[in-house]
């Protein structure tokens, strides 16, 4: 397996507690994203390395920066539809541009003059911006915020097919540390992830992204 792991109880005190903040696996030109389908979509995206054959590019597709808040919307692989999980390592120009274009999914007062403007401009968005609870691997809700981003239209066909560099399917993985959740997390092991930053004044205040001061 390619990710770069450590132990879960090393890395959670490094963590912000709170606030809205991408965690993610990153280097200076690719960053890791995650998705999870069932195996005929799964199957095929890590032997060819893009997304196609029964792959839906009409529907909206969501990626993950953060492995945890993967792990719980898909039950640790074990959700209907979700049992293989997939570590995706994309182009960070890519991201960034994912980023730049994505509309929050509900109404933030302070981006928009008013309600229609940001109804329209979400219609027409390709990428959909949404901050969830992120969880503790347990499952429990935790403060700090994880980020989903909801891709379609051109931006999918892009992410889909140009702008991945590896697919790798890490289901046994997934599998593995699922088990180890038991005895406080001491077994368990995740991929390595830290603050996704560097964002200008900008971007910052339209992602709504927190000061990391933890």
């Amino acid at each position: 397996m390619q990710l770069v792991t450590e132990p879960y109880l090393t890395q959670v005190n490094r963590w912000p507690k709170t606030g809205r903040h991408i965690l993610a696996q990153y280097d200076d030109q690719l960053i890791i994203v995650y998705q999870a389908y069932r195996p005929i979509i799964g199957n095929f995206a890590a032997k060819h390395g893009y997304f196609g054959g029964e792959f839906s590019f009409d529907r909206m597709s969501w990626i993950k920066t953060n492995f945890l808040w993967m792990m719980y919307r898909s039950g640790w692989g074990t959700e209907p539809g979700q049992e293989v999980v997939l570590a995706i390592w994309i182009k960070r120009l890519a991201f960034d541009e994912i980023l730049a274009k994505a509309v929050h999914s509900s109404y933030v007062p302070e981006l928009y003059p008013d309600k229609s403007v940001w109804q329209r401009e979400l219609k027409q968005s390709q990428v959909r911006l949404q901050w969830d609870p992120d969880h503790h691997p347990s499952g429990a809700k935790l403060e700090r915020r994880a980020i989903q981003l909801g891709l379609r239209g051109q931006i999918l066909g892009a992410y889909a097919r140009d702008w991945i560099v590896n697919i790798e399917d890490i289901s046994d993985f997934v599998q593995k540390q699922r088990q180890n959740i038991n005895s406080d997390c001491a077994e368990l092991i995740t991929p390595q992830e830290t603050v996704y930053s560097g964002f200008d004044s900008e971007t910052q205040t339209k992602l709504q992204l927190s000061a990391c001061t933890e």
